[in-house]
Protein backbone atom coordinates (compact mmCIF):
# COMPACT_ATOMS: atom_id res chain seq x y z
CA UNK A 1 0.00 0.00 0.00
CA UNK A 2 0.91 3.77 -0.31
CA UNK A 3 3.31 4.86 2.37
CA UNK A 4 2.81 8.37 3.33
CA UNK A 5 5.48 9.42 5.75
CA UNK A 6 4.13 12.43 8.02
CA UNK A 7 5.92 11.58 11.36
CA UNK A 8 8.24 15.23 12.96
CA UNK A 9 11.05 13.66 13.27
CA UNK A 10 12.46 15.05 16.86
CA UNK A 11 16.31 15.74 16.34
CA UNK A 12 14.86 16.96 12.95
CA UNK A 13 12.96 20.12 14.54
CA UNK A 14 15.11 23.91 15.54
CA UNK A 15 14.46 26.99 16.10
CA UNK A 16 17.37 28.59 16.08
CA UNK A 17 19.03 31.04 13.37
CA UNK A 18 22.46 29.95 12.66
CA UNK A 19 23.94 33.36 12.08
CA UNK A 20 26.46 31.92 9.90
CA UNK A 21 27.97 35.32 8.99
CA UNK A 22 28.63 36.32 12.60
CA UNK A 23 30.98 33.45 13.21
CA UNK A 24 33.77 35.43 11.41
CA UNK A 25 33.53 38.33 13.76
CA UNK A 26 36.72 39.33 15.08
CA UNK A 27 36.89 39.13 18.85
CA UNK A 28 33.05 37.27 19.18
CA UNK A 29 33.46 35.27 21.82
CA UNK A 30 34.96 38.00 23.80
CA UNK A 31 31.48 40.08 22.66
CA UNK A 32 28.84 37.50 23.16
CA UNK A 33 30.59 36.79 26.90
CA UNK A 34 30.43 40.52 27.46
CA UNK A 35 26.71 40.42 26.38
CA UNK A 36 24.47 39.55 29.62
CA UNK A 37 21.59 38.31 27.89
CA UNK A 38 23.65 35.77 25.86
CA UNK A 39 23.12 32.67 27.03
CA UNK A 40 25.61 29.36 27.70
CA UNK A 41 24.63 25.97 26.60
CA UNK A 42 27.76 23.87 28.93
CA UNK A 43 28.37 19.88 27.35
CA UNK A 44 30.28 17.52 29.70
CA UNK A 45 30.92 14.10 27.32
CA UNK A 46 27.93 14.65 25.36
CA UNK A 47 25.56 15.65 28.04
CA UNK A 48 24.36 18.82 29.46
CA UNK A 49 21.63 20.28 32.14
CA UNK A 50 18.21 20.60 32.53
CA UNK A 51 16.51 23.44 34.03
CA UNK A 52 15.42 23.29 37.54
CA UNK A 53 11.29 23.68 38.55
CA UNK A 54 10.58 26.99 38.38
CA UNK A 55 10.28 28.00 41.86
CA UNK A 56 11.99 24.90 42.79
CA UNK A 57 14.30 26.56 45.44
CA UNK A 58 17.84 25.66 46.12
CA UNK A 59 19.99 25.12 43.70
CA UNK A 60 19.80 21.42 45.15
CA UNK A 61 16.39 21.04 44.05
CA UNK A 62 16.59 19.45 40.47
CA UNK A 63 13.17 18.90 38.78
CA UNK A 64 12.28 18.99 34.87
CA UNK A 65 11.55 22.80 34.24
CA UNK A 66 8.64 22.75 32.36
CA UNK A 67 6.60 25.42 30.02
CA UNK A 68 3.67 25.24 28.26
CA UNK A 69 3.76 22.45 25.37
CA UNK A 70 0.79 23.74 23.68
CA UNK A 71 -1.31 20.12 25.19
CA UNK A 72 -1.01 20.96 28.42
CA UNK A 73 1.78 18.09 29.15
CA UNK A 74 5.10 19.64 30.92
CA UNK A 75 8.12 19.03 28.99
CA UNK A 76 11.87 19.54 29.91
CA UNK A 77 14.38 22.19 29.25
CA UNK A 78 17.79 23.30 28.84
CA UNK A 79 19.33 25.02 31.43
CA UNK A 80 21.27 27.56 29.95
CA UNK A 81 23.34 29.81 31.94
CA UNK A 82 24.41 33.55 31.92
CA UNK A 83 28.31 33.95 30.69
CA UNK A 84 29.82 35.42 34.02
CA UNK A 85 28.69 31.41 35.26
CA UNK A 86 30.54 29.33 32.42
CA UNK A 87 34.43 29.43 32.52
CA UNK A 88 36.26 30.25 29.30
CA UNK A 89 37.52 27.11 27.71
CA UNK A 90 39.15 26.61 24.29
CA UNK A 91 36.25 25.20 22.42
CA UNK A 92 33.40 27.42 22.33
CA UNK A 93 31.05 26.93 19.83
CA UNK A 94 28.90 30.36 18.57
CA UNK A 95 25.22 28.47 17.69
CA UNK A 96 23.03 31.52 16.66
CA UNK A 97 20.03 33.22 17.64
CA UNK A 98 17.01 31.64 19.17
CA UNK A 99 13.96 32.30 16.85
CA UNK A 100 11.27 31.34 19.83
CA UNK A 101 11.06 32.75 23.21
CA UNK A 102 11.55 30.40 25.17
CA UNK A 103 11.53 30.66 29.57
CA UNK A 104 13.54 33.43 30.15
CA UNK A 105 15.55 33.45 27.12
CA UNK A 106 13.55 35.68 24.72
CA UNK A 107 14.01 35.18 20.79
CA UNK A 108 17.06 36.81 19.62
CA UNK A 109 18.67 35.73 22.55
CA UNK A 110 22.17 34.46 21.30
CA UNK A 111 23.62 31.25 22.12
CA UNK A 112 26.91 29.42 22.42
CA UNK A 113 27.81 25.75 23.61
CA UNK A 114 31.07 25.64 25.76
CA UNK A 115 32.90 22.17 25.68
CA UNK A 116 33.78 21.67 29.58
CA UNK A 117 36.42 19.67 31.20
CA UNK A 118 35.67 17.39 33.88
CA UNK A 119 37.07 19.72 36.28
CA UNK A 120 35.05 22.60 34.42
CA UNK A 121 31.51 20.43 35.09
CA UNK A 122 32.18 19.48 38.53
CA UNK A 123 32.44 23.22 39.13
CA UNK A 124 29.08 23.57 37.30
CA UNK A 125 27.60 20.98 38.61
CA UNK A 126 29.16 17.89 40.50
CA UNK A 127 26.16 15.78 40.61
CA UNK A 128 27.24 13.80 37.53
CA UNK A 129 23.48 12.21 37.48
CA UNK A 130 21.92 15.19 36.58
CA UNK A 131 23.97 15.29 33.14
CA UNK A 132 22.16 14.03 30.68
CA UNK A 133 22.61 12.72 27.06
CA UNK A 134 20.72 14.01 23.91
CA UNK A 135 18.66 10.53 23.30
CA UNK A 136 17.47 10.39 26.97
CA UNK A 137 15.07 14.01 26.52
CA UNK A 138 15.14 14.56 22.53
CA UNK A 139 11.83 13.74 22.30
CA UNK A 140 10.64 15.64 25.06
CA UNK A 141 12.31 18.72 24.52
CA UNK A 142 10.77 21.70 22.50
CA UNK A 143 12.24 22.70 18.68
CA UNK A 144 14.57 24.80 19.95
CA UNK A 145 15.99 22.93 22.72
CA UNK A 146 16.03 19.88 20.66
CA UNK A 147 17.43 21.48 18.25
CA UNK A 148 20.17 23.47 19.83
CA UNK A 149 21.34 20.36 21.41
CA UNK A 150 21.68 18.34 18.34
CA UNK A 151 23.49 21.16 17.10
CA UNK A 152 25.81 21.34 19.68
CA UNK A 153 26.72 17.68 20.22
CA UNK A 154 27.05 17.17 16.59
CA UNK A 155 29.75 20.00 16.31
CA UNK A 156 31.63 19.16 19.89
CA UNK A 157 31.73 15.16 18.23
CA UNK A 158 33.79 16.81 15.05
CA UNK A 159 35.77 18.89 17.35
CA UNK A 160 37.44 15.40 19.53
CA UNK A 161 37.71 13.93 16.02
CA UNK A 162 39.62 16.60 14.13
CA UNK A 163 42.12 17.74 16.10
CA UNK A 164 44.82 17.25 14.33
CA UNK A 165 45.38 18.29 10.23
CA UNK A 166 44.94 15.51 7.97
CA UNK A 167 47.83 16.46 5.89
CA UNK A 168 50.77 16.93 8.48
CA UNK A 169 49.25 16.10 11.87
CA UNK A 170 49.67 19.74 13.52
CA UNK A 171 47.60 20.61 15.99
CA UNK A 172 44.94 22.98 14.37
CA UNK A 173 43.42 26.00 15.68
CA UNK A 174 40.30 26.73 15.97
CA UNK A 175 38.04 29.46 14.29
CA UNK A 176 35.06 30.50 12.70
CA UNK A 177 33.24 31.02 16.08
CA UNK A 178 33.93 27.39 16.20
CA UNK A 179 32.60 25.86 12.65
CA UNK A 180 36.06 25.62 11.19
CA UNK A 181 39.76 24.47 11.95
CA UNK A 182 42.80 25.74 10.55
CA UNK A 183 46.39 24.12 10.12
CA UNK A 184 49.08 26.40 11.18
CA UNK A 185 51.43 25.15 9.01
CA UNK A 186 50.12 25.32 5.56
CA UNK A 187 46.89 27.29 6.70
CA UNK A 188 44.48 24.98 5.01
CA UNK A 189 40.97 24.82 6.48
CA UNK A 190 39.17 21.90 7.68
CA UNK A 191 35.05 21.87 8.09
CA UNK A 192 32.56 19.84 10.21
CA UNK A 193 31.60 16.71 8.03
CA UNK A 194 28.59 14.30 8.35
CA UNK A 195 28.63 10.64 7.43
CA UNK A 196 25.23 9.88 5.35
CA UNK A 197 22.96 6.69 6.16
CA UNK A 198 20.32 5.05 4.60
CA UNK A 199 17.45 3.53 6.85
CA UNK A 200 14.81 1.10 5.06
CA UNK A 201 11.67 -0.02 5.94
CA UNK A 202 11.41 -3.26 3.72
CA UNK A 203 8.21 -4.87 2.59
CA UNK A 204 6.98 -8.05 1.27
CA UNK A 205 3.91 -8.98 -0.75
CA UNK A 206 1.74 -9.02 2.65
CA UNK A 207 2.99 -5.46 3.83
CA UNK A 208 5.32 -7.16 6.26
CA UNK A 209 8.11 -5.52 7.42
CA UNK A 210 11.75 -6.48 8.12
CA UNK A 211 13.64 -6.23 11.28
CA UNK A 212 17.14 -7.11 11.80
CA UNK A 213 19.39 -7.56 15.27
CA UNK A 214 22.92 -6.21 14.97
CA UNK A 215 26.16 -8.10 16.77
CA UNK A 216 26.09 -5.24 19.61
CA UNK A 217 22.76 -5.59 21.11
CA UNK A 218 21.09 -7.46 23.12
CA UNK A 219 19.93 -10.68 21.39
CA UNK A 220 16.10 -9.21 21.28
CA UNK A 221 16.63 -5.97 19.85
CA UNK A 222 15.12 -5.15 16.80
CA UNK A 223 15.46 -2.22 14.35
CA UNK A 224 15.26 -1.56 10.59
CA UNK A 225 18.24 -2.48 8.40
CA UNK A 226 20.86 0.59 8.16
CA UNK A 227 24.15 1.83 6.59
CA UNK A 228 26.04 4.25 5.41
CA UNK A 229 26.22 5.72 1.91
CA UNK A 230 29.89 4.90 0.31
CA UNK A 231 32.01 7.60 -1.64
CA UNK A 232 30.57 8.20 -5.86
CA UNK A 233 27.17 6.36 -4.52
CA UNK A 234 23.32 7.80 -4.66
CA UNK A 235 21.12 7.57 -1.56
CA UNK A 236 19.00 5.32 -3.92
CA UNK A 237 22.13 2.89 -5.07
CA UNK A 238 22.95 2.90 -1.25
CA UNK A 239 19.36 1.01 -0.20
CA UNK A 240 19.93 -1.62 -2.73
CA UNK A 241 23.32 -2.39 -1.86
CA UNK A 242 23.37 -2.77 1.86
CA UNK A 243 19.81 -4.21 2.23
CA UNK A 244 21.50 -6.96 0.10
CA UNK A 245 24.65 -6.83 2.01
CA UNK A 246 23.08 -7.03 5.37
CA UNK A 247 20.08 -9.31 4.92
CA UNK A 248 20.59 -11.14 1.04
CA UNK A 249 17.86 -9.95 -0.01
CA UNK A 250 17.20 -8.29 -3.44
CA UNK A 251 15.20 -4.87 -3.06
CA UNK A 252 14.02 -2.24 -5.81
CA UNK A 253 12.02 0.86 -5.70
CA UNK A 254 13.23 3.03 -3.12
CA UNK A 255 11.75 6.05 -1.94
CA UNK A 256 12.72 8.52 -0.10
CA UNK A 257 10.45 9.69 3.55
CA UNK A 258 13.28 11.94 5.68
CA UNK A 259 16.08 12.81 7.19
CA UNK A 260 17.25 13.04 10.84
CA UNK A 261 20.54 14.36 11.85
CA UNK A 262 22.23 11.41 14.20
CA UNK A 263 25.48 13.35 16.23
CA UNK A 264 26.45 9.70 17.47
CA UNK A 265 28.96 10.94 16.60
CA UNK A 266 28.49 12.45 13.23
CA UNK A 267 25.70 10.68 10.86
CA UNK A 268 22.30 11.95 9.14
CA UNK A 269 19.89 9.19 8.37
CA UNK A 270 18.02 9.30 5.03
CA UNK A 271 14.98 7.06 5.61
CA UNK A 272 13.40 5.07 2.51
CA UNK A 273 10.84 2.63 1.69
CA UNK A 274 12.03 -0.28 -0.62
CA UNK A 275 9.80 -3.69 -1.63
CA UNK A 276 11.03 -6.96 -2.55
CA UNK A 277 12.23 -7.23 -5.91
CA UNK A 278 10.27 -9.41 -8.15
CA UNK A 279 10.68 -13.00 -7.62
CA UNK A 280 12.85 -12.43 -4.82
CA UNK A 281 11.27 -14.72 -1.66
CA UNK A 282 10.42 -12.90 1.98
CA UNK A 283 12.07 -16.65 3.05
CA UNK A 284 15.59 -16.13 1.43
CA UNK A 285 16.49 -14.01 4.20
CA UNK A 286 20.40 -14.27 5.15
CA UNK A 287 21.76 -12.33 7.69
CA UNK A 288 25.64 -11.62 7.05
CA UNK A 289 26.72 -13.12 10.30
CA UNK A 290 28.61 -10.32 11.29
CA UNK A 291 26.64 -6.90 11.50
CA UNK A 292 23.28 -8.69 11.39
CA UNK A 293 22.90 -11.59 13.20
CA UNK A 294 18.98 -12.23 12.89
CA UNK A 295 16.32 -10.75 10.67
CA UNK A 296 12.73 -11.53 10.95
CA UNK A 297 9.61 -10.95 9.16
CA UNK A 298 6.91 -8.75 11.14
CA UNK A 299 3.07 -8.45 10.27
CA UNK A 300 1.17 -5.61 12.50
CA UNK A 301 -0.50 -8.51 14.48
CA UNK A 302 2.82 -10.55 15.00
CA UNK A 303 4.68 -7.25 15.92
CA UNK A 304 1.96 -6.33 18.42
CA UNK A 305 1.83 -9.84 19.61
CA UNK A 306 5.75 -9.87 20.53
CA UNK A 307 4.65 -7.31 22.94
CA UNK A 308 7.97 -7.37 25.80
CA UNK A 309 9.37 -9.90 24.36
CA UNK A 310 11.61 -7.75 21.52
CA UNK A 311 12.88 -4.35 22.20
CA UNK A 312 12.39 -1.56 19.34
CA UNK A 313 14.21 1.51 18.51
CA UNK A 314 13.49 4.59 20.68
CA UNK A 315 11.46 7.78 20.60
CA UNK A 316 13.97 10.00 19.05
CA UNK A 317 15.03 7.61 16.50
CA UNK A 318 13.76 7.75 12.52
CA UNK A 319 13.25 4.04 13.19
CA UNK A 320 10.61 4.46 15.35
CA UNK A 321 9.00 7.16 13.80
CA UNK A 322 9.03 5.05 10.51
CA UNK A 323 7.83 1.78 12.01
CA UNK A 324 5.29 3.60 13.89
CA UNK A 325 4.30 5.17 10.69
CA UNK A 326 4.29 1.79 8.90
CA UNK A 327 2.17 0.67 12.07
CA UNK A 328 -0.58 2.75 11.83
CA UNK A 329 0.18 4.94 15.42
CA UNK A 330 2.31 5.25 18.35
CA UNK A 331 3.80 1.63 20.02
CA UNK A 332 2.92 1.81 23.66
CA UNK A 333 3.31 -2.25 24.00
CA UNK A 334 7.40 -3.25 24.79
CA UNK A 335 10.31 -1.79 26.75
CA UNK A 336 10.66 1.86 26.52
CA UNK A 337 14.28 2.02 24.86
CA UNK A 338 14.44 6.05 25.57
CA UNK A 339 18.17 5.68 24.44
CA UNK A 340 17.65 3.87 20.99
CA UNK A 341 19.59 3.46 18.34
CA UNK A 342 18.86 5.52 14.78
Amino acid sequence: MPFTFTARLPLSRHAVDRDHLTRARPGLFDELRADAATRVLPLWRGSTLLAEEPGAGSAGTHELAAYDSGDGSPRPRLRLFPPALVPRVPIELYLGKSLADEGAEPAGTRLVAAILDDDGAATLEPDESLWVPLRTVASALSDRDAGLFTEALALANWHASHAHCPRCGAATEVEGGGWSRRCPVDGSQVFPRTDPAVIVLITDDDDRILLGSNAMWEDNRYSLLAGFVEPGESLEAAVIREMFEESGLRVTDPVYLGSQPWPFPASIMFGFTARLADGQKPAGVLPDGEEILDLRWFSRTELAAAGDSIILPGRSSIARAIIEQWYGGPIDFGPDLVAGWR
